[in-house]
């Protein structure tokens, strides 16, 4: 008897919806790891994965703000608003990822280290 309760009860549609509430927490996650990983890394490659994240959370809201404000148009198919401009996010990323290793490694070649720290000899 209590198994079957305890099965009914987890099985419910109710408790296994995923809300716009998961996605924004989700998101808020991934943006505070960035952030922290911005602030505590030395290394320039570890700053640029916490831009990266930083960017995986704007997408991340982008999307689920685009399906839970308006999912379906008044015609009856999909608005893919959401979907475009986080496409839009991906390619810079990839971009802004390239310049940023094609200037990690000229720094490299340079100054035979990555560290930030030591970023102050570029000052001309």
């Amino acid at each position: 008897m209590i198994c079957n309760l305890r099965f009914e009860i987890f099985n419910s549609a109710s408790c296994c919806t995923i809300g716009l509430q998961h996605y924004l927490l989700l998101a808020a996650f991934l943006f505070v790891c960035g952030i922290a990983t911005i602030l505590t890394k030395r290394n320039a490659i570890g700053i640029l994965m916490g831009v990266e994240l930083i960017l995986n959370a704007a997408n991340l809201n982008l999307v689920a703000f685009n399906r839970f404000a308006h999912g379906v148009s008044p015609a009856g198919g999909l608005r893919l608003d959401g979907q475009v401009f986080a496409l839009f996010v991906i390619v810079l990323a990839a971009a802004e990822a390239a310049v940023a290793l094609a200037i990690f490694l000229n720094y490299y070649n340079n100054f035979a280290t990555i560290d930030v720290e030591k970023a102050s000899n570029l000052k001309g």
